[in-house]
């Protein structure tokens, strides 16, 4: 990839000759199935920013040793640098180290520093300099790119902050055109690009997540990643209830536990939500992708919450064809 000093991250002029690259979903219908998926219909994965102080490849060899999926992967500067110097070439080891160990992957953008050291996701899609918003998109073209030599399913980001000064038309104005040369990389690529409501943001839920797509234009590669924590956080439905209605949209999820009101990343069992009546919910919708578990400022202990997340998750997904588990109660654990 190149670096263009007036439009920060420019895609590698080859970009438009590679076509999609998918990583199927493990079949459950074979002995090869992937550990668990034949327990269950959903497919479960753990986000890397989750696990930030293990090599990546460590990482991946425990998620795979657990029976996770997937992972979710948060390009950083300690996990695929989207920075660094042969991108390509490291995207292509951590691609045949994800086929070996039989993991599914969604590419995360929400590095904290990856762009700026001084200024948590800065710069963002929304910045007043168009210098700024540039560099942002260019490394959201970039991930793009990294997903498809992956064959992820989907590339997550999100909108950004409104900086002070700035009204609400301006903020939206910014965004929908910064995100445009990233959904043409999108379509070109075919990697769905799923934007995630962040409490705080300026899109910072379902209906704004709308307010964007007739916005754009309700382009196909448009799509929702669902964090189900932030569900139960702002959302005015219920978390089971966001699901069903972000369904026609849902691209990924990423789940964890929370309380109304306070935006937290809590492990399973030590916030409020129900989450039985959840999973069913989202294996009712026919989703294909992972829901991956987003646990970030929990990395300091990340093996043992990785540990104890998915049995936690698998039993308190419903099993195959069963889907009305409203008289059960919840996972414990």
């Amino acid at each position: 990839m190149s670096r263009n000093p007036n439009h920060g991250l420019v895609a590698p002029a080859s970009a438009a000759r590679r076509g999609p690259a998918r990583r199927p979903a493990p079949e459950t219908n074979e002995a090869g199935a992937a550990a668990g998926a034949a327990a269950h219909p959903l497919r479960f994965g753990y986000g890397t920013n989750g696990l930030a102080d293990l090599r990546l490849d460590d990482a991946l060899a425990l998620l795979a040793d657990l029976g996770y999926d997937g992972v979710g992967l948060t390009l950083d500067h300690m996990h695929l640098d989207p920075l660094a110097d042969d991108l390509a070439a490291r995207t292509r080891r951590v691609s045949r180290r994800l086929d070996a160990l039989g993991l599914g992957v969604t590419v995360e953008t929400g590095a904290r520093y990856v762009l700026d050291p001084r200024r948590k996701h800065g710069p963002s899609l929304l910045d007043p300099d168009p210098d700024d918003r540039a560099r942002r998109a260019g490394l959201l073209v970039r991930a793009v790119e990294v997903a498809a030599d992956l064959g992820a399913h989907a590339v997550h980001c999100f909108s950004g902050v409104t900086p002070a000064g700035t009204d609400t038309d301006t903020a939206w104005k910014r965004l929908a055109e910064s995100l445009a040369p990233v959904l043409d990389a999108a379509a070109t690529a075919g990697i769905p690009l799923a934007v995630e409501p962040e409490p705080g943001h300026l899109l910072s839920s379902l209906a704004d997540f709308h307010t964007l797509r007739h916005l754009l234009g309700d382009p196909g590669l448009l799509g929702l990643t669902l964090d189900i924590g932030h569900c139960q956080c702002l959302e005015p439905l219920p978390p089971a209830d966001c699901v069903r209605a972000a369904a026609p949209w849902l691209r990924h999820v990423q789940i964890e536990d929370m309380r109304r009101g306070v935006h937290e990343h809590l492990p399973f069992g030590d916030g409020e939500i129900d989450f039985p009546p959840v999973l069913e919910a989202l294996a009712a919708t026919g989703y294909q992708g992972l829901t991956v578990v987003e646990l970030p400022r929990h990395s300091h202990a990340g093996p043992h919450f990785a540990e104890r997340s998915l049995p936690f998750l698998r039993r308190a997904a419903p099993a195959p064809g069963h889907t009305n588990r409203s008289g059960e109660p919840s996972a414990t654990h």
